[in-house]
């Protein structure tokens, strides 16, 4: 095996893990929540993800160049984790990471508004089959979607236009810097909001390892290992490990006995991971044809 071939396995084996780590935090963060109400234990988990990310940016965290788009991009970083916080309290760690990953599909359509690129038909029908998944996962068939799903459907939302955006100012400074100083901006945001909600906290042991777990490695530890890892292989084949996150977090929910998976669950959630995996594999491929220009 040569050692880009290697560099690439061991790319993949890291995107791979932290998918699976990922997807364990569903129900870490729900279960945080019944100690705690949101805008706490986000003030807790962005305190010690903003801190630990500094040691790894250190004088990237200043670069000029990255204040500007990092604020922007940290403002719709919190609207997408507030939103998603928020709404695991009232939905299951199952549905919130299926919903949450319609973020993948959401990012051609949001991409045609900001970008003024037009989606190709692959991503089109990757969306109208995740479409179909979220309508049969949350009800919405029968015009009964609940607040949980409601917002967490925001939060897919916020999270597309967010991983559109980052496409746009990706070249404009150091990496880590520009992440660091979107979770500085999530931070300051959340202690900002902390005064107008409601708090309760009760201090547990498995609720100080979900700040932990939440804000050292699932935040600032993960982001540094992806970005090492995705430097070192194809952006569909990170992609399609992604889009696992949800099933591990169905899976890991079950069997924590948190809830049962029902047919809603399994079928709206398998359409909306096929929707996902057909549109990046199928927009691969129509990258790879030749061209008709060209022949």
């Amino acid at each position: 095996m040569s050692d880009q071939a290697r560099g690439s396995f061991t790319a993949d084996a890291v995107l791979a893990g932290l998918t699976a780590f990922w997807g364990i935090t569903f129900t870490v963060v729900k279960d945080a929540l019944g100690d705690a109400d949101p805008q706490t234990f986000l003030v807790l988990r962005f305190g010690l993800g903003a801190a630990s990310l500094a040691l790894f940016a250190r004088s990237k965290l200043w670069d000029r160049r990255v204040l500007k788009p990092g604020l922007l991009l940290g403002v719709l970083l919190f609207g997408g984790y507030a939103l998603q916080t928020w709404g695991l309290q009232y939905t299951t760690p199952s549905r919130s990471a299926f919903i949450t990953s319609l973020c993948v599909v959401l990012v051609p359509l949001v991409s045609t508004t900001l970008l003024k690129r037009l989606p190709g038909w692959p991503a089109l029908l990757g969306a109208a089959l995740a479409a179909t998944g979220l309508a049969a996962l949350t009800g919405g068939l029968h015009g009964a979607v609940s607040l949980g799903d409601a917002l967490t459907f925001g939060c897919a939302v916020v999270y597309a236009v967010h991983i559109t955006l980052t496409e746009r100012y990706a070249g404009s400074g150091p990496a880590m810097g520009l992440v660091g100083v979107q979770l500085v901006v999530v931070l300051l945001l959340s202690v900002a909001l902390w005064p107008f909600a409601e708090h309760r906290l009760t201090w547990t042991a498995g609720f100080a390892v979900a700040v932990v777990v939440s804000g050292v490695f699932a935040t600032a530890v993960a982001i540094s290992l992806q970005t090492w890892a995705q430097a070192r292989t194809t952006a569909v084949r990170a992609a399609l490990l992604f889009a696992l996150e949800p099933v591990v977090a169905a899976v890991v929910s079950q069997l924590m006995g948190r809830e049962r998976l029902g047919l809603a669950e399994v079928a709206g959630g398998a359409l909306i991971v096929s929707g996902v995996v057909f549109a990046e594999l199928a927009t691969a491929w129509q990258g790879r044809r030749p061209s008709r220009l060209a022949d």
